[in-house]
């Protein structure tokens, strides 16, 4: 009678763990060799250098000093994207905003979401536009499925300054 019932906790165990294991999603931008890029790098100085790929290591710290966010210079139409080498039926990106300064500059940035690199990628289907981010939070912008391999944000205008301090890029 024990065996059985310690079989059925374990049976019960299993499943459980497996259904809530099948429901994680994988962030894209750090999986498969993804690759990323931005349309400049601001020259903050010789210790932190704020390149594209710091938005993508993982660090959600979003205090520019401690070396964990993108930065560009500023610009016209600054933009930053992630190759994910193979195209996905991407349906939220998240983004951590800058906590020490400046984050009203995402508002008005767009997610562009495609498999074409015309405009650096710039003019793929428009999946998301950022209203605002708070200080210093993450926020997930979820869309319809949106086919691409290339997840661009793009700040239009001029003299702009695109600033991530996280991206995750999510699939069905």
């Amino acid at each position: 009678m024990k065996f059985r019932m310690d079989m059925r906790v374990v049976l019960f165990l299993t499943l459980f763990t497996g259904m809530c294991v099948a429901r994680q999603k994988v962030n894209l931008a750090r999986e498969n060799g993804a690759r990323v890029f931005q349309s400049s790098t601001f020259n903050y100085n010789s210790k932190l250098v704020p390149d594209a790929q710091k938005a993508v290591d993982g660090d959600f710290n979003s205090i520019m000093d401690v070396g964990s966010c993108s930065h560009t210079n500023g610009e016209t139409n600054p933009w930053w994207r992630v190759d994910l080498v193979k195209s996905y039926r991407v349906t939220s990106v998240k983004i951590t905003n800058r906590g020490d300064c400046c984050g009203e500059r995402i508002s008005g940035a767009q997610i562009r979401i495609g498999n074409c690199l015309d405009n650096n990628g710039n003019n793929n289907e428009l999946a998301a536009t950022v209203e605002s981010i708070r200080y210093g939070e993450t926020k997930t912008f979820e869309f319809k499925p949106t086919n691409g391999k290339y997840v661009n944000i793009i700040i239009p205008g001029d003299g702009k300054i695109l600033t991530l301090c996280e991206v995750e890029v999510f699939a069905d």
